[in-house]
């Protein structure tokens, strides 16, 4: 079964928006996505997600522009846990199975759906290799994600990481609608047409 999805979020983190264009086979998941943002500085992203089998990350490409330069990323993770940034081995996040770029509600979506919490209840601690934007620098997080509650949409996840904690609403999907001092979602399309 193929779900495609073109979803758009207005970012208020970042006083900014992002559109991601998702397509949900079995359980892999492939998004391209541009986002801008005007806090701190003006930038703007575009990247391309690619998963493997039971939403465990493969690839993330992103090129992000600011007003002093532009940067690149080249994200791996291998079938043995490895990750490499660019070429260069990345060991303080091997053993993380996602990626998560920051400022988007989208790489929320792959331990949700791995762990089934937008459906039944269930806590996750889990390692993650979180991106900062813009200037794309890998780092190892530790997150939790909790089951809250089943909505009339889905359900509500709870998000946190250090001190920073956001209860999430995610859809029938295991996609986000509002995440709270993030993000909010405000329109939806179903196929494609991709990006130029």
């Amino acid at each position: 079964m193929v779900a495609s999805h073109v979803l758009t979020w207005e970012v208020t983190e970042s006083q900014g928006y992002e559109t991601s264009w998702i397509e949900l086979r079995g359980t892999t998941l492939r998004a391209h996505g541009r986002a801008v943002g005007t806090r701190p500085d003006p930038y703007w992203i575009s990247y391309d997600l690619e998963t493997g089998d039971d939403y465990v990350t493969r690839e993330l490409r992103v090129h992000a522009a600011t007003a002093t330069g532009s940067h690149e990323l080249h994200l791996r993770h291998d079938d043995d846990g490895r990750w490499t940034a660019n070429g260069k081995h990345a060991p303080d996040v091997d053993g993380a199975l996602d990626c998560d770029l920051s400022l988007s509600p989208l790489t929320n979506t792959m331990p949700v759906l791995r762990h089934g919490l937008h459906l039944a209840p269930g806590r996750k601690d889990l390692l993650m290799a979180w991106v900062s934007v813009p200037d794309l620098t890998v780092h190892a997080s530790q997150q939790t994600y909790t089951h809250l509650v089943r909505t009339e949409r889905g359900a509500l996840v709870r998000f946190a990481s250090g001190d920073f904690r956001s209860d999430v609403e995610f859809d029938a999907e295991g996609l986000v609608v509002d995440y709270p001092g993030l993000a909010h979602r405000f329109s939806a399309g179903a196929g494609w047409p991709q990006p130029g």
